[in-house]
């Protein structure tokens, strides 16, 4: 009987070790991404504005992802930790102007912030809390303006055509960093610029440089839509 129970015991040990393990989950770098909305909303599945009313038109953030080297990342790492907007109450009206869901039915927010904490954040939460992920983002999202980089190219989002190459290169050269962008395709077939990949240390602090880029599909030139 005492063999039994110091076996049992040993193994609730383990299970417990393997449970913590599994909250404090390990991340080799965050993807930082921002999407435009113009292209978001130029496509069959369209779009409908918050209930705070049409954004700006600027890039807005979609969410920060923890991910591996190996290309693969993490989900849903704590499903005890669950979306709490009490965590975030100060930083609401930062959040609504510039991490806002374009998603129908038309909402508040909520249900997508809780998404990206549950997906992603909960995946990094060995380095940052449910206020701290939602803050870092937001401080991400000041440090690198897009719009204002690309716009000083002579990119604008004005529906005209312009080289993939020449918006990678203007953000590099903004930056001092390659970022991953990734296209849509609108009713009429046309390739977009949708979203544009940063990366960032696990800390959330510092840009740097990407150990692998998502797949672009995108054309060499492509749609900056307007919005």
């Amino acid at each position: 009987m005492k063999l039994i129970s110091i076996s049992f015991l040993f193994k609730l040990l383990i299970l417990q070790y393997l449970s913590i393990q599994c909250l404090s989950e390990e991340f080799d770098f965050f993807y930082f991404v921002q999407q435009w909305p113009g292209a978001y909303c130029d496509t069959k599945q369209s779009c409908c504005y918050p209930k705070t009313g049409k954004p700006a038109a600027d890039f807005s953030i979609h969410g920060l992802w923890p991910n591996y080297n190996d290309g693969s990342w993490p989900s849903n790492c704590d499903p005890d930790s669950t979306f709490d907007k009490s965590q975030i109450s100060d930083l609401m009206k930062n959040m609504e102007k510039n991490w806002p869901s374009l998603s129908c039915p038309s909402s508040n927010g909520f249900r997508f912030w809780s998404h990206e904490w549950e997906k992603h954040g909960t995946c990094a939460e060995s380095e940052l809390d449910q206020r701290e992920y939602f803050e870092t983002a937001l401080k991400l999202k000041e440090k690198v303006n897009l719009l204002q980089i690309l716009k000083n190219a002579e990119i604008e989002p004005n529906d005209e055509f312009y080289s993939i190459e020449n918006i990678s290169e203007a953000i590099k050269e903004a930056t001092g960093f390659t970022p991953g962008l990734e296209c849509n395709r609108d009713s009429a077939r046309n390739s977009q610029i949708y979203q544009v990949y940063m990366c960032v240390d696990t800390s959330g602090s510092s840009f740097i440089e990407c150990p692998l880029l998502p797949r672009s599909r995108c054309g060499d030139q492509v749609q900056f839509p307007k919005f």
